[in-house]
């Protein structure tokens, strides 16, 4: 028998029988005698508690060898190397000396055989790239300082056994220009040159990366601690966290089992125990993250090997292995995890926390290694760790400012790539505490993407399964979740279903994406659950679903199911709830009851924290409509922003899951809805942009909105729940004259990117103004109140925007048989990059892909210059799509689409303008007020 397979059987051997074997270390038998059910007295004592409290790390007896201050700026909770990171960091802003790191145990761990080391550049987003950007060029900083942190260049080498692999490898290759890495697409042969150790067995080719790098992770987080204390920031270990207490809203006081600590900030960045920490403090800090088990093998030394191996992943085969101090270090991620700890205690010491290895568990990725490198199977082995890791609902990392308490700040959820990450969120979380903003848009990163539900112990327990796995797949667009579905309905669910709904999810709400009347029943006859799979980079399989979808909303009704948006009420009993929105919006909002106001709230540097609708429904309330993913974010940020004064003056509630929200959209869409009210809805009585309160069918109190968030005529009505159904009924059986149909968010996604819409989390972040995608004129510099963001807008008024947001209309590209667009996409004028697309999509009244994105100029020294209307239109533009480059024809504004209904509200509204003073258009005037279209 092959020696590595040997030394397979002989631990599983050991397991079984609780014997000891020569070579198992200390830490082995301890293994052993946990998965025997001969559990240390110690662990007892912390698998034994029903809720989380942490033990103290020292005897009772006993004084803590190094007391802690009174009071302390910053309270860093956790020594690992994300905490050791943010500590290094503030000692760097200058704040070492207010800044204090307590650890439960000893700071970095005592197992440093339990990370895999990989420092790589590549990463799902921007965002997550350039943090790892940074974090690997401090590893070598640091390294060239003299501190040891085991860095060693060693490129990676990303294997690929399939077409779509190799595509997304091409995509990577285009958006490499872009972002500043130097990488190569390799031949089979090619990936062996840089390996002789692999197989070439079902290898499409390969995708190399020459500045990727291994490293010590123990080593790293020695490195920081070591620095930190350098520059001032006093570290105690064996100290743990008891309670964070909280006065105004905002972090006061940290209790520990060495004393108290006032502190204005609170940093939280305890790993595996952050979602237990989070519960430390009223209220209580959600932090959703799950434990499973991960596995580390390593050989014994093996004779000859080259310890420049680069380190090697086979995506598709789930694995990655790297050479580690003359030895193998392998490992993967499994389709399915394996949860641990199923009741939230999780045991203190590191030790404790090494499960048993489960050979059955890795068997599969086993076979995969050794399919892809043979040779092992001559190597002996040493061990295989089961080291666990946590990780998140979206297998993103979570940091950021929490929304239930201010200055208390999470870094969690870093998954296997701890040391990949460390240093950019380090850096990034120090900046917005000691500056309040930071060089990155971290909205896909921020903790306030997620809801209550999220951080639901048996909805993690779900996901979580499925999340490691997603970990080595293709990222296909639109992927979707397949657990932890069916949780947020809205009342006509069952209807949409049973119309042939195909459903994808958006903080955690069930939406149509399309509609496919074939195999919409179960083989008991009932409506099937369905959830939409893209699974391609060309030509999707719901191209033509979706094309039928849009032309009835283009040519007669489309129906839509618009309940994810978020929804606030905004009132108070005076003025003051007019005071605060003009203080957190751009637009003016004083405007006549009835008007619906577009506006962004803008952060002081003028980038988009929200993009929203709001309806005057009377003069003391508003309605804020915004997108689904502001659900906790929106509220977040007016809280925080609001003033003193204001704060128990104006209320504001979450009303999204009170209301379910239809739009109905379409040329006969005015039509249908007159003959189901009494109300007047001529143009006259009812204009584009303003609401009314309505009856409809038998149900009152329907909020009506005369907007569709498409550009297309129609109407979204936000309906109280108990009469959603009475409504919905009623709007489809009587549509039926009118060929009604239903139409998903990727039909409504397309008549969006046609008409050149914004979308918020896309186009829009907090980095982007309104002045650089064509929406100046929602700002209104001249109203009395001093808006957030004004003085930053007016400054980039005055020099000029940067980077012009422009859409692109792709020629010669075949949709057929040429891979599509997706977001990401290099920008090219006149054979130079200028930027990058956003928000992509088929444009079925074009017949052309379409591209939004933005431009931007730089000089022959890489300088950023001004944009201006007549750079960007003087130019030839081409869009690199997966390594082929397609010509383009660029747009500064809305486009009138040509349509068999013309209609002059729809063709006079242009959402993107290139004239910054474009004035307000379509006045209508009424008996009793004058309603004007912002």
């Amino acid at each position: 028998m092959y020696k590595l397979l040997r030394g397979v059987a002989c631990c599983q051997h050991a397991a079984s029988s609780g014997v000891n074997v020569n070579g198992i270390s200390q830490v082995g038998r301890r293994l052993l005698s946990t998965a025997t059910g001969h559990a240390d007295p110690a662990d007892e004592q912390v698998l034994s508690k029903r809720k989380f409290k942490p033990q103290d790390a020292i005897e009772a007896n006993e004084q803590p060898a190094v007391e802690l201050p009174g009071n302390s700026r910053v309270v860093i909770c956790g020594g690992g190397i994300t905490g050791a990171s943010v500590a290094y960091h503030m000692g760097l802003q200058g704040w070492g000396g207010e800044t204090l790191l307590i650890e439960q145990d000893a700071v970095g761990g005592d197992l440093p055989w339990s990370a895999c080391g990989l420092a790589g550049r590549f990463e799902p987003s921007y965002t997550e790239l350039k943090l790892s950007e940074y974090s690997i060029d401090l590893i070598k900083r640091l390294t060239q300082g003299g501190l040891p942190t085991g860095w060693r260049q060693v490129g990676s080498l990303n294997l690929a056994r399939n077409f779509d692999r190799m595509t997304s490898f091409h995509r990577m290759k285009s958006q490499a220009v872009a972002w500043g890495i130097n990488c190569e697409i390799l031949t089979p042969e090619q990936c062996r040159q840089h390996c002789p150790l692999i197989s070439l067995d079902g290898i499409e080719g390969g995708l190399w990366i020459p500045e990727d790098g291994v490293c010590d992770p123990h080593l790293v987080c020695k490195a920081f601690i070591e620095e930190a204390r350098r520059l001032g920031v006093r570290i105690v270990e064996h100290c743990a966290v008891k309670k964070i207490h909280s006065a105004n809203g905002k972090v006061a006081r940290v209790e520990t089992t060495a004393g108290d600590v006032d502190c204005e900030y609170f940093v939280n960045c305890t790993g595996f125990w952050a979602r237990e920490v989070g519960t430390l403090s009223k209220p209580v800090v959600k932090v959703p993250l799950k434990a499973v088990e991960h596995h580390y093998l390593h050989t014994k030394p093996i004779a000859e090997l080259d310890p420049n191996t680069p380190f090697v992943r086979d995506f598709d085969g789930r694995i990655f292995f790297r050479e580690c101090e003359g030895h193998i270090l392998a490992g993967g991620y499994e389709r399915e995890a394996k949860m641990v700890y199923e009741d939230g205690i999780i045991p203190l010491s590191q030790e404790a926390r090494q499960y048993p290895p489960d050979w059955d568990h890795f068997h599969e990725l086993l076979d995969a290694l050794l399919q892809r490198v043979p040779s092992f199977r001559e190597a002996s082995l040493d061990r295989l760790t089961n080291s666990l890791q946590v990780f998140s609902p979206d297998c993103k990392w979570i940091l950021g400012e929490a929304p239930e308490i201010q200055n208390y700040y999470v870094a969690a959820g870093n998954k296997t790539m701890g040391v990949s990450a460390s240093g950019g969120i380090g850096r990034v979380l120090t900046d917005l505490i000691t500056k309040g903003s930071t060089y990155l848009d971290l909205h896909i990163l921020d903790i306030s993407r997620f809801l209550g539900l999220h951080n639901n112990r048996k909805f993690l327990r779900d996901r979580c399964k499925e999340a490691p796995g997603k970990h080595f797949e293709i990222n296909y667009p639109f992927e979707e979740f397949q657990t932890g579905r069916n949780l947020r309905m809205s009342p006509i669910y069952p209807q949409l279903k049973a119309a042939g709904a195909v459903f994808g999810q958006s903080m955690g709400y069930e939406r149509p994406n399309y509609f496919d009347l074939n195999d919409k029943q179960d083989e008991f006859g009932l409506p099937r659950f369905r959830i939409a799979q893209t699974r391609t980079f060309g030509k999707p399989p719901w191209f033509d679903h979706v094309a039928t979808e849009y032309r009835a909303c283009r040519e007669r009704i489309g129906i839509a199911d618009y309940s994810s948006f978020t929804k606030y009420d905004l009132w108070s009993k005076g003025n003051e709830v007019v005071e605060l929105l003009q203080y957190l919006c751009s637009n003016d909002v004083d405007v006549a009851v009835g008007s619906i106001i577009h506006t962004g709230m803008q952060n002081p540097n003028g980038g988009y924290e929200n993009d929203c609708s709001l309806a005057r429904l009377s003069e003391r309330h508003y309605m804020m409509i915004a997108p689904t993913i502001q659900q906790t974010r929106s509220m977040s940020w007016i809280r925080k922003n609001t003033p003193n004064h204001l704060r128990s003056k104006v209320n504001v509630a979450d009303v999204t899951s009170m209301y379910t929200a239809i739009c109905i959209l379409g040329p006969y869409s005015r039509i249908l809805l007159s003959e189901l009210t009494d109300n007047d809805l001529t143009p006259k009585s009812f204009p584009f942009f303003t609401y009314k309160e309505l009856d409809v069918g038998l149900a009152d109190g329907i909020r009506v909105l005369n907007i569709t968030h498409t550009g297309e005529l129609g109407y979204v009505l936000y309906i109280p729940n108990e009469y959603a159904l009475h409504v919905y009924s009623r709007l489809h059986q009587a549509g039926q004259k009118y060929n009604v149909q239903h139409a998903g968010y990727y039909a409504t996604r397309a008549l969006r990117i046609e008409k050149f819409y914004a979308f918020w989390g896309q186009d829009l972040d907090t980095f982007t103004t309104p002045l650089e995608c064509g929406r100046s004129w929602r700002v209104k510099f001249n109203k009395q109140t001093d808006f957030i963001g004004r003085s930053a807008l007016l400054k980039q008024r005055e020099e000029g925007v940067k980077r012009m947001y422009v859409q692109l209309l792709l020629n010669d590209h075949d949709h057929e048989v040429d891979m599509w667009c997706w977001g990401g996409e290099p920008i090219y004028r006149d054979g130079v990059y200028v930027g990058m697309t956003t928000t992509t999509g088929y444009g079925y009244t074009f017949e052309k892909q379409v591209c939004l994105g933005f431009v931007r100029n730089f000089d022959e020294q890489g300088r950023e210059l001004a944009v201006s209307n007549e750079y960007v239109l003087s130019g030839h533009y081409e869009v690199e799509v997966a390594g082929v480059r397609f010509e383009a024809k660029v747009n500064l504004h809305s486009p009138n689409l040509p349509t068999k209904f013309p209609d002059r509200e729809r063709e006079a509204y242009h959402a993107t303008r290139d004239k910054p003073d474009q004035a307000d258009l379509l006045s209508f005037s009424t008996t009793n007020l004058t309603m004007t279209r912002h």
